[in-house]
């Protein structure tokens, strides 16, 4: 596993006016798996335009205003079952620029059925705080330093 390399990454903390944060259901795994949107970052992409170009394509909408970000970039290791499997078999985890957004836009903004093949198949609003509990135990490290990071954001249309 050390000889494969992190896959670069984006990841989008989207906090709606009442301090929410939108999650996801993957639609291409049997299991009830939420996450927060992220995607790759192309090479020589700038990280902040990435998140919003990811937000378009994972959510179907681009209604959002980056209000900070982590300053490191976050990694994560894939559990042993599935490397060679998750990320098209070729990256050991993921190498995460993480963002905290705003939502400028109406809920019927959010459209996981623009896409013909979408990686999601259901969203909700959460409190920022309950995102460690959901999400897969290979994340969870990194969604409770979002929790600390981005907690500050939480009234940001106030």
């Amino acid at each position: 596993m050390s000889d494969l390399p992190y896959r670069r990454n984006v990841g989008a903390v989207l906090f709606n006016r009442a301090g929410q944060v939108l999650i996801a259901r993957r639609a291409d795994v049997a299991a009830d798996a939420w996450q927060l949107p992220q995607g790759g970052l192309d090479e020589g992409e700038d990280p902040a335009a990435a998140v919003l170009r990811e937000l378009g394509e994972e959510i179907g909408t681009a209604e959002a205003r980056i209000l900070g970000e982590v300053e490191d970039w976050l990694t994560y290791d894939l559990p042993a079952e599935l490397i060679g499997k998750a990320l098209r078999g070729k990256y050991r985890g993921q190498k995460q620029r993480w963002f905290a957004l705003g939502f400028t836009g109406a809920d019927s903004a959010i459209r996981l059925d623009l896409d013909p093949h979408p990686e999601f198949n259901a969203w909700r609003w959460t409190d920022l705080e309950e995102l460690p509990g959901i999400v897969v135990a290979f994340r969870k490290p990194i969604y409770e330093r979002l929790v600390v990071e981005f907690e500050k954001y939480k009234g940001w249309a106030a």
